[in-house]
C-alpha cells in the first residue's frame, strides 16, 4: 500500500512539472546555441533541494511575480535529468550520471566535486569520483581549475594513500596551489622575502605535513624543494638531508614519518587496471584480469622523465630485452598509446599496438597485427638517434628530428583504416 502511494505520489510531481499554468520559476541553462529554457515550482524546488532553496533566496520576483535562473554552465540535457529527479521523486540521479555520463562528470569535475564534498549524501558520486583521483590524479592537478579547489577538498586528496602519481609531482602543485591562493606573491620566487615565504607557510600548513618528503629523490629534493626550504619546519629540512645524505634510519627522526603511497607505481602513464588490461591480452583472454589476479610481474626498463628523451637511449636500454611495453603519453590530450612486442626489438614477430582507456577516455582499443613480416620496422644504427621503434608502415611509432622527444614531440599513428596496412586497425 505505501509502494503505491509513492508512485501515485510520484506521478502526481511528474505531472505538475509538466503543468504551465502555475509555474513561478523559469530556469535558463546552456550557452548560446544550445540555451533551453524550464519552468519550475519555488515551493518543490525549495523543498526538494537546498541548493535551488539557497538560489531562489538570491534571486528577485519579476512584476508577474517569476524568479528567472540563470545557469550557463549547465547542458539541457544534464538539467532535465536533474529537474525530472527533483519532481519524480523516483529516478536514482547518481546511477543516471554515473553509467550514462560518465563522460561528462569526468569533464566537470570541478564544478560537481565542490557541490558534493562537503554533504553527507551523493556516496555514489563520491566514490566515482574518488577513483579518477587515484588512477587518473593528473586530470585534476593539472587542469586549470586546480588552483580553484577547496583546502578541505585538497587536504582529503593529499591524505590518500593510492594516488598514482610520484610524490615530488604532488609537492608541485601543492605549491601551485598555495601560490595561487596569494596572488600578491611576485611571479618569481627567488625574488620573494622573508615575508613572502611566511604567508605561503601560512597557507599550506594544513597541506604539507601531508607530503611524503622521504619518498622524493635526493636529486628532487636539492632541485625542487630546497628553492622553499623557509616554508617547511627546521627539524624537519635537517631530518630530510640527514637522511638522503647519510641514509639514516628514518625511525630516529623527531617528524612523523608517513609511509609510501600503498599505489606508488612503477609507471607514471599506465596504472594496475591498464596493466591487467595489458596482461589479457597478452594471454588472449576474453574477459579482462582483476587488479588483483595479474599473472606478470611488470618491471621499469626506461622512464623517459628519468633516462631522457633521446631516441638513442631506447637502444642502448631496451634493444635485446624481450617480452616489452612501450607506453607513451600524448602532450596536451593525454591520450595513452603504445605497443606490446614479445621477442627482442631486433626480431619481427606477433605483437600489438594500443590505445588505452584514461579520466577522458571510456574505452580502449586493441590493434594486433595481420602481416607477422613487418610488424615492427627495425631501425639501423644511424637513424636510431632520430626514430624509437616504428610498429608496422607507421601505424604507431616516435620520431625526433632534433634527438629528444621533448622538443618536436612527433608520435605517429594512423587515423585512416586505408593506411592500416599490416594491422588490424587504426588506434
Amino acid at each position: 500500500m505505501t509502494f503505491k502511494f509513492f508512485e501515485k505520489l510520484s506521478q502526481d510531481f511528474s505531472e505538475l512539472l509538466n503543468d504551465k499554468k502555475e509555474y513561478n520559476v523559469v530556469i535558463e541553462v546552456d550557452k548560446e546555441g544550445n540555451k533551453k529554457s524550464f519552468t519550475a515550482h519555488s515551493v518543490v524546488l525549495r523543498y526538494r533541494s537546498s541548493y535551488f532553496d539557497k538560489e531562489l533566496e538570491n534571486v528577485t520576483t519579476n512584476k508577474n511575480h517569476v524568479k528567472t535562473i540563470i545557469k550557463p554552465n549547465i547542458s539541457a540535457q544534464i538539467f532535465e535529468v536533474i529537474l525530472n529527479y527533483v519532481y519524480e521523486l523516483s529516478i536514482k540521479l547518481e546511477s543516471y550520471l554515473i553509467e550514462s555520463k560518465a563522460s561528462w562528470l569526468r569533464a566537470h569535475f570541478f564544478l560537481i566535486y565542490h557541490s558534493i564534498f562537503d554533504s553527507n549524501d551523493f556516496e555514489s558520486l563520491k566514490n566515482f569520483y574518488n577513483d579518477i583521483i587515484a588512477k587518473y590524479p593528473n586530470l585534476i592537478f593539472e587542469s586549470g581549475d586546480f588552483t580553484s579547489l577547496q583546502e578541505t577538498a585538497l587536504i582529503s586528496i593529499l591524505k590518500r594513500d593510492d594516488l598514482n602519481i610520484e610524490e615530488i609531482k604532488i609537492w608541485d602543485y601543492v605549491i601551485k596551489w598555495g601560490i595561487a591562493q596569494n596572488p600578491t606573491l611576485p611571479t618569481n620566487s627567488e625574488e620573494w622575502t622573508n615575508e613572502n615565504f611566511e604567508a605561503l607557510k601560512i597557507i599550506l600548513q594544513q597541506c604539507l605535513p601531508l607530503i611524503r618528503y622521504f619518498h622524493i629523490s635526493s636529486e628532487d629534493i636539492w632541485e625542487k624543494v630546497k628553492s622553499y626550504e623557509k616554508i617547511l619546519e627546521k627539524q624537519l629540512w635537517d631530518d630530510m638531508i640527514q637522511h638522503h645524505m647519510f641514509q639514516i634510519n628514518l625511525t630516529i627522526f623527531s617528524a612523523p614519518e608517513l609511509p609510501p603511497r600503498a599505489n606508488e607505481q612503477f609507471s607514471t602513464i599506465i596504472n594496475k587496471e591498464h596493466v591487467a588490461e595489458l596482461s589479457s591480452w597478452i594471454d588472449r583472454k576474453s574477459t579482462t584480469y582483476s587488479s588483483e589476479n595479474i599473472p606478470y610481474e611488470f618491471q621499469l626498463i626506461l622512464r623517459g622523465s628519468k633516462d631522457g628523451f633521446n631516441p638513442k637511449t631506447f637502444w642502448n636500454m631496451c634493444n635485446g630485452h624481450a617480452v616489452t611495453i612501450v607506453a607513451v603519453k600524448v602532450a596536451e590530450t593525454d591520450e595513452i598509446v603504445g605497443g606490446y612486442n614479445p621477442l627482442a626489438w631486433e626480431i619481427q614477430q606477433v605483437v600489438f599496438i594500443f590505445s588505452l582507456k584514461n579520466g577522458n577516455i571510456q574505452n580502449s582499443i586493441l590493434n594486433r597485427v595481420k602481416d607477422d613480416r613487418r610488424a615492427l620496422y627495425y631501425r639501423n644504427y644511424n637513424d636510431q638517434n632520430i626514430y624509437r621503434p616504428t610498429f608496422g608502415a607507421g601505424e604507431f611509432g616516435m620520431k625526433s628530428n632534433f634527438s629528444d622527444f621533448t622538443q618536436d614531440k612527433q608520435c605517429i599513428c594512423r587515423c585512416d583504416p586505408k593506411y592500416c596496412i599490416f594491422y588490424e586497425k587504426p588506434i
